[in-house]
């Protein structure tokens, strides 16, 4: 799982920072899924070493434009692209309608599906590799925050120590792989534990945007490896985050510490820190990590893989 931030300004795109993206990419399965689509994402996609032709699903956490503009954008040209897979786009009630007009009005015609479904807290997608669940958060609009979880697999199968064992290539092994027992035709039983590395656990990435502080936030990312939060303003401009309900990077940090992550990445920042100004972005980052220390500030293309973490015992 490797993580790819394509856009961590706040509200308006500056010089070094477009509006809200960030990119999961899962090497396993070939996949890459979006959290946030906003203008300008198809060209930071371009610059980026991500395969547009991998996108599978995209992620809205609300309908304010920063975090959606860009969204149509890119399921024309990804329909233009010969993207045949389809793309199934997730987010608050209200997206599906924005889709289906903006595609009337424009006479836009994918040449795949594009589910949009409206979600709900809880539970949202899941298969035999990946979970994803979400829950409310609280700003202006209706606005979600997503979980992926990567379900723990099977450690690596031991090859040479099952052809030691006399047991014939083939099925034996898959079945084996997948931890079950078999019996060989002279009666010989084995366990496929027995053959297997220690369980390799399930990773999980938070993406928190946008929201003030708030309880919900921190069930969700309870325990997660990697906790993605916005830090739209500094402590000293907590007027303003409280008057437009967005975070200061202290409230970021204080889900992280109170949820258990491993480690928190702020993005979504205020323009009003470029460099030069009064309040530089690295004030962001310093106050964070005054609460918790396992802190990073995110930058346009930076990515990241995500590591595993063993939370703290209760």
């Amino acid at each position: 799982m490797q993580i790819t931030f394509l856009g961590t300004s706040a509200g308006v795109p500056t010089r070094s920072r477009n509006v809200s993206c960030v990119a999961l990419r899962l090497p396993q399965r070939g996949e890459v899924w979006l959290f946030d689509c906003g203008e300008g994402t198809q060209h930071q996609l371009l610059r980026s070493q991500l395969n547009i032709s991998q996108i599978t699903r995209i992620f809205i956490t609300h309908l304010h434009g920063d975090h959606l503009f860009g969204l149509l954008g890119l399921l024309a040209t990804c329909g233009m692209s010969g993207h045949s897979q389809g793309i199934e786009v997730y987010g608050p009630r209200g997206l599906e309608q924005y889709v289906r007009e903006c595609g009337e009005l424009t006479q836009t015609r994918y040449s795949y599906p594009v589910p949009v479904r409206t979600v709900e807290a809880g539970e949202i997608f899941e298969d035999g590799e990946f979970s994803v669940s979400c829950a409310p958060l609280k700003h202006r609009l209706p606005s979600f925050a997503y979980r992926v979880t990567e379900k723990d697999r099977p450690g690596s199968f031991d090859l040479e120590k099952a052809r030691a064992a006399g047991i014939p290539a083939g099925p034996l092994y898959g079945r084996l792989k997948r931890g079950e027992r078999v019996t060989l035709p002279d009666g010989r039983k084995f366990d496929g534990a027995d053959f297997s590395g220690p369980t390799e656990t399930g990773r999980s990435v938070v993406y928190c945007t946008d929201t003030i502080y708030c309880q919900s936030a921190v069930e969700l990312a309870r325990g997660a490896d990697v906790l993605i939060h916005e830090a739209t303003f500094t402590r000293d401009d907590e007027h303003l985050a409280q008057r437009s309900l967005h975070s200061t990077a202290a409230m970021a940090a204080r889900v992280a510490v109170e949820a258990g992550a491993g480690q928190l990445i702020i993005t979504h920042f205020s323009p009003r820190y470029a460099e030069g100004n009064a309040i530089e972005p690295g004030e962001l980052l310093r106050e964070a990590r005054s609460v918790f220390p396992r802190t990073e500030m995110a930058r346009d293309f930076m990515s990241i893989e995500v590591p595993r973490h063993q939370p703290p015992e209760s």
